[in-house]
């Protein structure tokens, strides 16, 4: 019996119009219903994923920015910082690479230092509370997440020069054009372990969906997991299934949808 669905948002949930399925609030309603727990884990900021579920922020776990920061009813579950001198290292050897603009996620606005017309195109639909620096070193606020929004392609243009790193932090690509650092025991499957041993939900109680690099863990703590169709390989392999259809056709509300009729079958039979 499915306790608790967790679903990451781009590639995932939202299509590539970064919108929801039609039938997702409906189907939000019959998860309560059902006493199905939901969760939205993405390397979107906290505030973003607050403005896009607002109906229904009062009973869904949100574990944003890559599940460095859970949160439930406003209440922080889990907070965890990247440390200073390692924001510092990522950005400045960040600068050199081509079409390559760091961005530091704090709590409750990002920060950029260059007002790039494309990447602000980019990093606009995922940070609408941002500002503009003279210098991002300066920062002295506390950083969740650096993202790197890598105009070429982030696995083959930026993360090599990063895999250095992966033994003292998470380093993750997260999509075409982004590359994202936290701290080493943060990412989506630390956040959904937190919120089973919150609700009491084990392993075989869980469904999760994702379609990128930083979704890795999560496959790995929930028996239910699922990789989308248009998923990067590296999801796909360590996924226990596969979606039928991608994000543009629905594929994470038509497996959902599947678990209620199933749930309601049981309860009937």
């Amino acid at each position: 019996m499915i306790r608790l669905i967790v679903t990451d948002l781009d590639g995932s949930l939202l299509n590539d119009k970064k919108e929801l399925p039609k039938e997702f609030w409906e189907l939000e309603k019959q998860l309560v219903q059902q006493n199905i727990v939901l969760g939205i884990a993405s390397g979107r900021p906290y505030h973003n994923l607050l403005a896009l579920f607002e109906p229904i922020k009062a009973h869904t776990y949100f574990l944003s920015d890559n599940g460095s920061y859970v949160t439930y009813q406003g209440s922080e579950l889990l907070v965890e910082m990247l440390d200073p001198a390692a924001v510092s290292t990522f950005v400045q050897k960040a600068r050199p690479l081509d079409r390559v603009y760091p961005v530091l996620c704090g709590k409750d606005r990002a920060f950029m230092e260059d007002n790039d017309e494309t990447l602000l195109k980019q990093a606009l639909q995922y940070y609408q509370r941002y500002e503009i620096v003279p210098d991002l070193t300066k920062i002295t606020e506390p950083i969740l997440k650096v993202s790197l929004c890598d105009l070429i392609n982030a696995e083959t243009n930026s993360y090599p020069h990063f895999k250095q790193f992966e033994t003292r932090y998470k380093v993750a690509v997260a999509g075409e054009r982004w590359l994202d650092f936290t701290a080493l025991n943060a990412n989506k499957g630390t956040g959904v372990k937190l919120v089973q041993e919150r609700l009491g939900i084990g392993y075989d109680q869980t469904m999760v969906f994702g379609d990128y690099m930083n979704d890795l863990e999560m496959m790995e703590v929930a028996k239910y997991s699922y990789a989308m169709k248009n998923a990067h390989p590296g999801i796909i392999a360590a996924a226990a299934y596969v979606t039928t259809y991608d994000n543009n056709n629905e594929g994470v509300t038509r497996v959902i949808n599947s678990v209620l009729q199933t749930a309601w079958q049981e309860e009937h039979s």
